[in-house]
């Protein structure tokens, strides 16, 4: 298999979590490269439903490491509830199963308050944020004020970058938008807890990854969303925050390249999308509905109301350009719809 990138070549919800699962049986890794919890991957495995937000959906085979890689945004109580409930289920989490890029950025509770505050001020004009604070974060990461996985393992730094963080960050909130600011002391507890429980699963992903590949280990680069939701190449400014596209692959885990022999594209046999922006082949007739009816069209995150449409091969022909495509999968066609 060597090193294969799996993406979304619609607006996300095409089913990569299934492909990525089925690859997964002959990955020795599988890496997460970018989004935050406002992706969803839904696996089902012998009848049984898996939500997977944040971890890679490899974590379901036993023989199987997966990393979170430095592109993804993380927030660490979403992190450690899918932890617990992974081992609640019996599938064993520990740092032997699973790493955590030390460079990957923290989302804060401020970065998910300033999310819904602003969402909620664009009235009509919103752009369908999930509120999970990935924007706001990546927005912290550009602006060099983030908060890093290896902040967690020093309390001295954690403690001045939380203090300088919330003083502006509270400004902002209160005087903006009349919202109530956030306690320093409530949220430096809640981190240095949340310390004790991930520093062991910190790792170097561009390293382990690097010393993977010399052993020619096969390794499957698992993204979120779709490439018309990237920030750079997706209908703009409906979008995500981060760049679904198969090169964030490399500039989300640390790895050159010239390291990726092939990129999956996945296409759901008609097309969907969730919240606002632009969609050429949406159907919002007796057919969409019984699309969105048939297809179970509902977010694995968010829960909300998928939009129904035709195909669109214009849209999925640009995604093959700017992702590299060599293979496409295509889910949920007509057997699965058949009433």
């Amino acid at each position: 298999m060597a090193n294969i990138v799996v993406v979304g070549t619609q607006w996300g919800d095409e089913g990569k979590g299934k492909v990525v699962d089925l690859l997964s049986a002959q990955a020795n890794k599988v890496v997460r490269f970018q989004g935050g919890n406002n992706a969803g991957h839904t696996i089902v495995v012998n009848g049984e439903r898996s939500i997977l937000h944040l971890m890679p959906s490899g974590i379901l085979y036993p023989d199987t490491r997966c990393l979170i890689g430095n592109g993804v945004v993380v927030d660490p109580e979403v992190l450690l509830e899918e932890i617990k409930g992974l081992l609640d289920r019996g599938i064993t989490v520990n740092p032997e199963r699973l790493g955590l890029s030390e460079r990957a950025h923290l989302i804060m509770p401020y970065h998910k308050a300033i999310d819904i505050a602003r969402e909620k001020a664009r009235g009509r004009s919103k752009i369908g944020t999930t509120g999970r604070g990935i924007g706001p974060c990546y927005e912290d990461k550009v602006a060099r004020v983030g908060i890093r996985v290896i902040d967690l393992t020093d309390p001295e730094i954690l403690m001045e970058k939380i203090k300088a963080n919330l003083s502006e960050k509270n400004f902002y909130l209160t005087k903006l938008f009349g919202c109530k600011p956030l306690e320093y002391d409530s949220l430096l507890d809640s981190y240095l807890s949340i310390s004790s429980k991930l520093s062991s699963y910190i790792v170097d992903v561009s390293v382990e990854l690097e010393e993977a590949m010399n052993r020619k280990e096969n390794i499957l680069f698992e993204g979120a969303q779709g490439t018309h939701l990237d920030v750079d190449h997706g209908t703009y400014p409906f979008v995500t925050s981060s760049n679904p596209v198969a090169a964030t692959a490399c500039t989300g885990t640390g790895i050159g390249p010239k390291r990726i022999d092939g990129v999956v594209g996945i296409v759901k046999a008609y097309t969907t999308r969730v919240g606002a922006g632009p969609f050429v082949s949406e159907l919002t007739d007796d057919t969409g509905n019984y699309l969105q009816k048939k297809g179970q069209e509902f977010g694995s995150t968010t829960g909300r109301r998928r939009r129904c449409g035709w195909l669109d091969l214009v849209a999925v022909g640009f995604s093959v350009r700017v992702n590299g495509i060599t293979h496409l999968a295509i889910t949920k066609g007509l057997r699965g719809l058949r009433a």
